[in-house]
């Protein structure tokens, strides 16, 4: 008999190697796109919100009321985005966002009053990226992959770095010279026409096409979806919302995602200000900004298959650190407004802290996996977006009250230390173990039998 050290990693290049066209990585380039125009549609907001200002003469804050009134039309539609995934698919959930953020992105051109930007930028447009975006795409693809669900997830989520680099650029192009209501109708018609017949391909489960998750072949032990089990009992029970939230693992969960979303909203918002203040000038406070969305590309990668490795606990607090780490720098430019710092805090950002959307939909889904999970995930992610929203405001307001930004980054920090030690406390390798783990398991009981 072979060595177990060895056997299930050879068995696993096998069973790959057997399904040279594995449908799932397609669908991952499906969600690199729908990313990377989806979310940066939404992102664009803060390029047109100069342009209103000057054309309208409204209120700051009335104006900039649009885009946090997305987040509250999010927060109200994400637990029915899950269930209708559960009922429907992907198909449908996320052709609904394509319409939602195509038709508001239209209407939008057509703005006069308040409301009508409240509509068609928010509710729209906000609401609609729900569907195609992050919480979208994690329902779906963490069906399709098991042993690699974090590099996968990782691979389509980087299309959002790859977008602000691309498309925000080109939209403020169009801003500056046809006007930001042809901007508007431009990257409307680009989230209809590109969006929806690529997301007309969507499948729900490998299984629905006759393959395995991973591209593993039929029959291999490897397709049995319960070989990563640790806890066989909490595996075994069929988990609804009802059950979940009575669990201490839910909250955690929800604890960790409201304290990642904090701290990293806090510092996307308030970062160009502060570095302004600081002594920076505004156009490298700019580039800082983008550059911390280019150097995340690889290591959202890099952390994704990581995770597959090592666990997502790891990963996880490590984005945690990340942030911690941006805050203490920033906290530090204000006494030493060096370059090496400005780029320690644009690695710990970027490279480091948004290595947690590698993992965002693989937790939960190894925690609570079954035929109700996108219920579960839906309203999981309303601490998420109540976090993303807290944040900013949060620290906004411990500014106005002190004149510094000290207390508010201090308390980021903080906030991103409970985001590691919650995920600890929700522990999804000891439900599932990632194929690093199963493997080494596996190779450590082969060596005890001989």
């Amino acid at each position: 008999m072979k060595d177990g050290s060895t056997q299930p990693l050879a068995a696993e290049r096998s069973c790959i190697g057997a399904a040279p066209f594995f449908y799932g990585w397609v669908l991952v380039a499906i969600g690199f796109v729908t990313m990377a125009v989806g979310v940066n549609a939404r992102t664009a907001f803060s390029l047109l919100f100069p342009a209103m200002l000057d054309e309208f003469g409204w209120d700051r804050g009335l104006t900039a009321g649009a885009f946090s009134f997305g987040f509250l039309v999010s927060a109200v539609v994400t637990p029915f985005v899950g269930r209708l995934m559960d009922q429907r698919g992907p198909r449908l959930v996320i052709e609904i966002g394509v319409f939602a953020m195509g038709v508001g992105l239209l209407l939008g051109s057509l703005v006069r009053e308040p409301w009508q930007l409240y509509l068609t930028l928010g509710a729209l447009a906000g609401g609609g990226v729900n569907c195609l975006a992050y919480t979208g795409q994690s329902l779906y693809l963490t069906n399709w992959f098991v042993r690699r669900r974090g590099l996968a997830l990782s691979i389509a989520f980087s299309g959002v770095g790859i977008g602000s680099i691309t498309i925000l650029p080109w939209f403020g192009w169009l801003i500056d010279t046809a006007g930001w209501r042809s901007a508007c109708i431009w990257l409307g018609v680009l989230v209809i026409v590109l969006l929806g017949p690529l997301n007309l391909l969507l499948k729900r489960r490998p299984e629905d096409i006759g393959m395995m998750p991973d591209g593993i072949a039929q029959g291999s032990p490897l397709a049995d979806r319960s070989a990563n089990i640790v806890d066989h009992r909490w595996a075994a029970v069929d988990w609804t919302l009802r059950r979940a939230v009575r669990t201490g693992r839910f909250w955690w969960i929800a604890l960790a995602y409201f304290c990642g979303l904090f701290s990293w909203y806090a510092v996307q918002v308030h970062q160009t200000k502060y570095l302004i203040e600081a002594g920076f000038a505004p156009s490298l406070a700019a580039w800082a900004l983008g550059l911390v969305s280019l150097v995340a590309v690889p290591g959202q990668i890099a952390f994704g298959h990581l995770s597959d490795r090592i666990g997502r606990e790891w990963v996880w607090a490590i984005g945690s650190g990340g942030f911690a780490l941006t805050y203490l720098a920033l906290l530090a430019l204000e006494a030493v407004p060096a370059p090496f710092m400005l780029y320690l805090m644009i690695a710990a950002q970027g490279a480091l802290g948004y290595g947690l959307t590698s993992v965002i939909g693989a937790i939960p889904a190894e925690i609570f996996e079954g035929k109700h999970y996108g219920t579960i995930f839906g309203t999981l992610m309303l601490a998420s977006i109540f976090g993303g929203a807290a944040g900013p405001w949060l620290v906004g307001a411990l500014h106005d009250a002190t004149g510094s930004y000290r207390p508010g980054f201090g308390l980021a920090f903080a906030i991103s230390l409970v985001a590691a030690f919650a995920i600890w406390r929700a522990a999804p390798g000891k439900v599932r173990a990632v194929a690093g783990r199963a493997a080494r398991a596996s190779g450590a009981a082969g060596l005890a039998k001989k």
